[in-house]
């Protein structure tokens, strides 16, 4: 009995935080709250945590058949926030990857997002909440320059920067997960120069919820 009263006063204390997140470019925390919130939910409710907290925020799943022409708009729409900006959206099966790299969304060694690149996100987060029956992961990833623990805790603080940018322009705090990988996931050969810039980024993993 004592732990389902804990588990609700959890959810509860999660869920009343996220109603006012106080989110912005160098606030730690918003996705954090949101993910703790799902977690909750999806405990009480006895299954997948992210899945049941979305949809107990009222945003319903899609029928499989829909979900073709729901990444296919959405891609459109991305390809068209991220033109000219460095960034890229790329198809992979029933996920959108839209890739940031690091130096054009980051100064060295920063967190920070560069002012300059605002302007992209705020496109990014407006077609987020147009199309809202997804889930957003965000994963940061380094090279594999300096020690594995400072690559790991500045991928993890890149990661956390642009979920609470996403956040604080208005994307459901339910939907966003921050996660760092730090250099454990390359994409590229980090024995060149162009390996490494490559293997620098942040994703933004856009999920449908069917």
């Amino acid at each position: 009995m004592f732990r389902k009263l804990a588990i609700i006063a959890i959810a509860g204390t999660a869920l009343s935080a996220c109603q006012t997140p106080v989110v912005g470019q160098n606030t730690v925390g918003g996705a954090a709250l949101g993910a703790l919130g799902g977690a909750a939910l999806g405990t009480l409710a006895g299954g997948n945590d992210t899945r049941n907290a979305l949809i107990g925020a009222g945003i319903g799943a899609l029928a499989g058949g829909a979900v073709g022409a729901y990444l296919d708009n959405q891609e459109a729409q991305l390809q068209q926030d991220l033109a000219g900006s460095g960034a890229a959206v790329q198809r992979q099966g029933n996920e959108l990857v839209v890739t940031l790299p690091s130096n054009v969304t980051f100064a060295v060694d920063s967190a920070d997002i560069n002012p300059a690149f605002y302007s992209t996100l705020d496109q990014v987060a407006g077609t987020l909440q147009q199309y809202q029956q997804s889930y957003v992961n965000i994963y940061g990833h380094t090279d594999s320059t300096g020690p594995n623990d400072y690559n790991q805790s500045l991928s993890e603080r890149r990661a956390q920067s642009v979920a609470n940018y996403l956040i604080s322009r208005g994307v459901n705090p339910v939907r966003v997960v921050a996660r760092g990988f730090g250099e454990t996931q390359p994409i590229a050969d980090n024995n060149t120069t162009a390996g490494r810039q490559q293997n620098r980024r942040v994703e933004i993993r856009i999920v449908p919820l069917t």
